[in-house]
């Protein structure tokens, strides 16, 4: 009998502006629910462009930090700092998901052209806009409908 192989896992990649809050809270979520439903997917974030993030402190949103532990979520320590995409993540991700079609396409499209149409996006907006209960809120409920998505899609 041939030996038994476990399905290659598959990568998932979130982006944001700067990796410090609505793509880490994704991530984070994601990794907790696999935890608890395996899909076969790992989730992975990552920041487009950290020159319009500069006022970010610390290695994640205080409102992800919160989104998270108000949903039973901790997080491990030491948390990694944010990190900036490259080009070897995006040809290494099968999905990638940016949080805002408004705000990331034009992003992608100066930093990452040929992968601009490559890019389910979401319309979560900053805490400039949005706030962030109502952000997270959308998130959470766009991440367990993905998690669906792709198990079907997968077959």
């Amino acid at each position: 009998m041939p030996p038994v192989h476990a399905a290659p896992e598959r990568h998932l990649l979130f982006l944001c502006t700067g990796n410090y809050y609505r793509s880490r809270f994704a991530e984070e979520l994601w990794q907790h629910l696999e935890t608890r439903q395996p899909t076969g997917w790992r989730a992975q974030s990552r920041g487009i462009s950290f020159v319009h993030s500069r006022e970010n402190v610390g290695p994640i949103s205080p409102h992800a930090r919160w989104g998270l532990q108000a949903r039973g979520i901790e997080l491990d320590e030491p948390l990694r700092a944010p990190r900036l995409v490259e080009p070897t993540d995006l040809a290494g991700a099968a999905h990638i998901v940016a949080m805002s079609r408004q705000e990331h396409r034009p992003m992608l499209l100066v930093h990452f052209p040929i992968w601009t149409d490559r890019v389910e996006y979401w319309d979560v907006e900053d805490v400039a806009l949005w706030p962030p209960e109502v952000a997270l809120e959308r998130i959470e409920r766009w991440v367990r409908e993905l998690r669906v998505r792709l198990v079907l899609r997968d077959g």
